[in-house]
């Protein structure tokens, strides 16, 4: 009885770590709703918060019935075995094919693998953690197209990269058997390119084709909308850097046969040193966007998050005093990224392309510099720069941009992707929620014209919202 208990305590810390690393992860979306919520003019608040919370319930839906079965199913596909996966012949492509097959099949979502099931308690967390990596990539786009965006075109998008193309990146580059792993010698510990550098790049392709917010340039000239509660988005920011230690910490392994920590590629690592080198980028990255900003608070306060996705490829590789300079860096460049896309009338409203994508694709290939020639797990190549490259292009252009682009041309050409202009004029809030953050001003939906103007109110309630 003793032994079970013994093997039954590891099972258990296993259990809890992902259970609650993925509970920090939340405050990742509460932050996202404060965030972007703080960003938006006071017309557009209601629509954009209600947008972050139905990206978190979609996207969740989403992975759940599709996303985590694509991750366990895809590792090999499509260099090895047939064309369809490996699930389809579960014997000949390796030895891990049959293991590879059982985890496809375990992943679906009637499995009883994702049920009460008392003889495994880790699958279904697992699957929480992952779902978790999911909600942030709709959550990366979702601050980028605020203010013009339709609420089914943006699900309809959210959906596709939270619970696919993403996916698919994870499959290739952060699972054991990936094909970028195994044959490349990738690294991406922090999900650089997996996650940052797919959503940084999918949000470009998206905003070329839904355009900028009207009154965005005038005569060709840039005329900045500030955020209507600057505050609220600086405190969003910051309940971001603390969903992001949950985040960095889900993406050690943990495993109830392991005598220590280890990463998806074989190496060791602790946890001490993530959470060390974690707070140092986030310092860091302060520090290179206030000086490349010159004091901007908005720069200012998401070079933290810059700094971060910098440093976090090779995050369990770097000595602390090479994370400072990596994270300044990428905190550094990441206004001059800005600035460059703003120059081609790209509206980016949070910068989500520079910090995610831009940070991304720099912090993953960085490791290319930094740590090439580093042998990972047994098995595995060792870390190369053309590996770096080659797979975080794949990650940013190929599941990101054009997927990115090519969805959004086609939802606008089905009148799905963005509001009028009569209703981009008006308010989001009023057409996506039927009131706004703040009636007092007179954003009051009246469901009847003929019906009185409800008790409080203000005498004069906007025309559309008599029309709604």
């Amino acid at each position: 009885m003793e032994d079970e208990a013994v093997a039954f305590l590891g099972v258990f810390v296993s259990e809890q770590f992902y259970y609650w690393a993925s509970v920090v992860m939340l405050m990742i979306h509460v932050g996202f709703l404060a965030y972007e919520g703080g960003v938006a003019r006071t017309k557009n608040v209601m629509a954009t918060m209600t947008k972050n919370l139905l990206t978190v319930a979609s996207v969740g839906l989403g992975f759940f019935l599709v996303g985590f079965w694509v991750y366990n199913a895809f590792p090999l596909w499509p260099v090895a075995g047939p064309i369809f996966g490996p699930w389809m012949s579960p014997e000949g492509l390796s030895e891990d094919n049959g293991t590879l097959l059982g985890l496809a099949n375990a992943a679906l979502p009637w499995a009883e693998a994702l049920g009460p099931n008392v003889s495994d308690h880790l699958t279904p967390v697992f699957m929480f953690a992952f779902a978790l990596f999911a909600m942030t990539t709709g959550s990366i786009m979702s601050g980028a197209v605020i203010e013009r965006i339709k609420m089914g075109g943006f699900l309809i998008l959210a959906l596709v990269l939270g619970s696919v193309l993403w996916v698919i990146a994870a499959a290739w580059g952060w699972h054991y058997t990936g094909w970028f792993t195994t044959k490349l010698g990738y690294h991406d510990f922090g999900c650089s390119s997996v996650v940052h550098g797919v959503a940084g790049f999918f949000t470009l392709g998206v905003l070329i084709i839904l355009g900028p917010r009207i009154g965005r340039w005038v005569d060709g000239k840039s005329i900045p909308i500030l955020p209507h509660n600057l505050p609220l988005t600086l405190i969003g920011l910051m309940c971001i850097y603390v969903g992001f230690f949950g985040f960095l910490a889900a993406c050690a392994i943990m495993l109830p046969e392991q005598t220590g920590v280890i990463t998806i590629y074989g190496t060791p690592m602790t946890l001490a040193s993530i959470g060390c080198n974690t707070f140092l980028a986030l310092s860091a990255g302060f520090v290179g966007a206030y000086v490349a900003s010159k004091g901007d608070p908005f720069f200012t306060m998401s070079g933290g998050l810059a700094g971060i996705i910098t440093s976090a490829a090779g995050m369990d590789l770097y000595a602390p005093v090479l994370v400072i300079p990596i994270a300044f860096f990428g905190a550094w460049m990441m206004p001059k990224f800005a600035k460059l896309i703003e120059k081609f009338k790209v509206d980016d409203v949070v910068g989500a392309v520079a910090v995610h994508g831009c940070c991304g694709f720099l912090g993953t290939i960085l490791v290319g510099i930094f740590a090439a020639g580093y042998v990972q797990g047994e098995g595995y190549p060792p870390i190369t720069f053309h590996g770096q490259l080659i797979c975080s292009l794949i990650c940013c252009v190929i599941l990101g941009f054009l997927p990115g682009l090519g969805l959004s041309w086609v939802l606008s050409k089905c009148g799905a992707l963005r509001v009028s202009k009569e209703e981009e004029i008006e308010g989001l809030d009023l057409l996506d929620c039927g009131i706004g953050a703040y009636p007092e001003t007179g954003a009051i939906k009246v469901p009847d014209p003929e019906l009185p103007t409800p008790a409080g109110a203000p005498a004069t309630v906007t025309k559309l919202a008599t029309e709604s």
